[in-house]
């Protein structure tokens, strides 16, 4: 007989009378690796803020049987009691204070005369290493990167004698390799016989991880399928997940581009905006013509997002020098208003904390960036305001109530088509796409996708950044790659692999080696 550490029975979850969650029911097996994958808005998140607490008992119906016993959780120090600990997409991180103080932040290591500062940093020493993080408790969240950040997530969690983990996208903002780290160190957990919980749109890392992979689709249980010889069907599961086969992941389009460049940066240099004598983009040039979608990949750090916050109304960097060129004229985008005016927008990959306002509706955010268009004499005009994120809701069909829902409400496929319209609506000649896909699932990627296409067959042009390689090679016309601040390699997309281009970041590192 099974032992099964979690079962879940019959979960009903409604909010404002719609069931976001209907009959759901799944059990996870002691010691084993579990994933949990479905479309944005499937209720994935839901049911893991039912399990953890969030949610408290008596606010949905059904059972959540842990160990053998029902759980009523109030909270999340609740579950956290039992051992159930969630890690966020969005990290629960304070970045001015040290790793070790955000390891037992809430669960400090007390003395005679208050914190004891030595077994804190003796404690955050032990299970840092267990996570194979070499940094010292006493570093800076905001001073290590995004991969070590999930890391120290991670070992907060085991702080706290956890025997449930469970990851809610946990690698959305890792490159491959600080990924394959993290996979790695979930199986090492395995083998010490904690049981997981994996929450992920990477069908292939849930491949290489998971032992069952559990299928939600529209609030429902779709169906669990074994994995344990890690030789999962991606396409069974993405029409397990989208209702329908995805014959192909990338739409087809006609490619006319144009003979005209429409976004030319020559020379372009930026310092770190705190230790202002480092150099963060080193002699940076490139082109995109008319029609046309240029890739940017680069291992995490090489500086893409950089180049693009720095171009997009000096939003990042110091002593920026450097020429920008937009269908032929030189502009000058000293501040983000001026960036927009001259016709570039700049969709962020960060959405959550730099692209929307999530306590705001979908109106708000959707003109947010061209208020002068909806404002008569600098009042704003709310019908048209209405209008227009109506016209945009259906024209990439958004899945919301109304123009009135909360964003925060919408899932991350959702957001990001909130995102799109708000840039969209600016009428720009050169959209930068910072890490579009983000965090969504293959069906939305197919949605986001289309749009990209209809943006450039009306004769726009995108500059697409990207850590997802399939994605780029399946979109772009050009890439260009990045490594160090510096573009070191430039090819077609259609002479392009992940080989080749991996292959020139290598010769790039050895040369400056």
């Amino acid at each position: 007989m099974d032992d099964y550490i979690l079962e879940i029975k019959n979960i009903i979850k409604k909010f404002s009378g719609v069931r976001a969650l209907n009959n759901v029911n799944l059990n996870v097996k002691r010691g084993e690796i579990h994933a949990l994958v479905g479309e944005n808005g499937a209720g994935k998140s839901t049911l893991m803020n039912i399990l953890s607490g969030v949610y408290p008992y008596g606010s949905y119906e059904g059972d959540v049987i842990y160990n053998g016993s029902v759980c009523r959780f109030k909270n999340l120090n609740n579950s956290e009691e039992k051992g159930i600990v969630i890690i966020h997409q969005e990290f629960a991180l304070i970045p001015e204070l040290s790793i070790g103080e955000n390891i037992f932040l809430g669960n400090e290591r007390l003395g005679i005369l208050g914190i004891d500062w030595n077994r804190t940093e003796d404690e955050a020493s032990t299970v840092l290493r267990k996570v194979g993080l070499n940094e010292s408790p006493n570093t800076l969240v905001k001073d290590i990167g995004t991969g070590k950040q999930q890391l120290v997530e991670i070992a907060k969690a085991l702080s706290k004698n956890v025997s449930l983990l469970i990851l809610d996208e946990p690698t959305s903002a890792l490159n491959d390799e600080e990924s394959k780290k993290l996979l790695d160190l979930l199986l090492e957990l395995k083998k010490e016989g904690k049981t997981c919980i994996i929450i992920s749109h990477k069908l292939k890392e849930i491949a290489y991880v998971a032992d069952r992979i559990t299928v939600i689709r529209d609030g429902a249980t779709i169906g669990t399928v074994e994995n344990s010889q890690h030789d999962i069907d991606e396409d069974y599961i993405i029409k397990l997940m989208v209702g329908r086969e995805l014959i192909n992941r990338y739409p087809k389009r006609e490619r006319t581009i144009g003979d005209k460049l429409a976004f030319e940066v020559d020379s372009w240099n930026v310092n770190h905006p705190i230790y202002t004598d480092k150099k963060v983009i080193d002699n940076v040039s490139f082109n995109i013509k008319e029609g046309e979608i240029v890739g940017f990949y680069g291992l995490q750090g090489a500086g893409r997002t950089e180049l693009a916050m720095s171009i997009f109304g000096h939003s990042y960097g110091y002593k920026i020098t450097g020429k920008v060129r937009i269908m032929g004229r030189e502009c000058r985008l000293s501040t983000v208003r001026k960036a927009i005016e001259s016709g570039l927008s700049y969709v962020t990959e960060d959405r959550k904390n730099n692209g929307l306002l999530l306590a705001n509706n979908i109106t708000v955010n959707t003109t947010l960036a061209s208020l002068d268009k909806v404002s008569r004499r600098v009042v704003l005009d709310s019908a048209k305001e209405e209008s227009v994120a109506e016209m945009f809701i259906n024209k990439l069909s958004t899945k919301a109530t109304s123009t009135k829902q909360i964003v925060s409400s919408l899932s991350g496929g959702n957001q990001q088509k909130v995102l799109l319209s708000k840039w969209m609506y600016a009428e720009p000649k050169v959209l930068i796409l910072d890490e579009p896909t983000r965090g969504i699932d293959v069906g939305a990627k197919y949605e986001i996708f289309c749009i990209m296409n209809e943006l450039i067959a009306e004769g726009k042009s995108i500059m697409m950044i990207s850590s997802e390689l399939p994605d780029l090679l399946g979109m772009c016309d050009r890439i260009y790659i990045m490594n160090d601040g510096r573009i070191v390699d430039e090819m077609p997309a259609c002479e392009a692999s992940g080989e080749k281009i991996i292959a020139s970041i290598i010769r790039s590192q050895q040369e400056i080696n």
